[in-house]
């Protein structure tokens, strides 16, 4: 395992401003990734994959949300090949991984079991939610702008990106290893 490197992952899938649309599905469509440096306590990479919707298509809604156009995730790699690519350049299998409650990792799970497409992290997944609430004593689990917003933080970049949105949750994970609150 690479035990001094931490995988942040955030996640853009399509959506819709109510139900799924019949014969549509959630997918997605963009992978926030920022590497922590948890030995050295820095943010070390920030990466985003584009991935193309094969099931689905962005709507007008989903781009009021994440920023993300039809054209623009068109030019994206298919689920498949973004799944090796986190495998073969980020040590996805391997490394530990977090992210901001349990979607990001449930639905990876999901789009992989519906696809056929192999499940490209390993067993370690940390809520980084989870364990800020913990490590607060608060009773409800904040989203990432209100717990940013408590920790007197900033919100960097744009807010539902990915990349942004994996970038401000290192933030918050890195505090709370300066807390000594972060899983060993």
């Amino acid at each position: 395992m690479d035990g001094g490197t931490l995988n942040v992952i955030d996640i853009e899938a399509t959506c819709w401003n109510g139900p799924v649309p019949k014969g549509m599905h959630n997918e997605v469509i963009e992978i926030g990734l920022c590497t922590i440096d948890l030995d050295r306590r820095e943010r070390t990479g920030r990466h985003r994959i584009l991935v193309r919707p094969e099931r689905s298509r962005v709507s007008a809604f989903c781009t009021g949300l994440t920023g993300l156009t039809a054209e623009e995730v068109a030019t994206g790699l298919a689920f498949a090949d973004a799944c090796a690519l986190l495998e073969r350049e980020h040590a996805a299998g391997t490394r530990v991984w977090a992210s901001w409650g349990d979607y990001d990792r449930k639905q990876f799970e999901r789009q992989c079991a519906q696809t056929g497409v192999r499940y490209p992290f390993g067993r370690r997944h940390v809520n980084a939610k989870a364990v800020h609430a913990e490590s607060h004593g608060l009773s409800r689990r904040m989203g990432m702008a209100a717990a940013l917003e408590h920790g007197g933080l900033p919100l960097e970049g744009r807010h539902h990106s990915g990349v942004d949105d994996a970038w401000n949750i290192a933030a918050l994970i890195l505090r709370l290893v300066d807390r000594g609150d972060w899983p060993a």
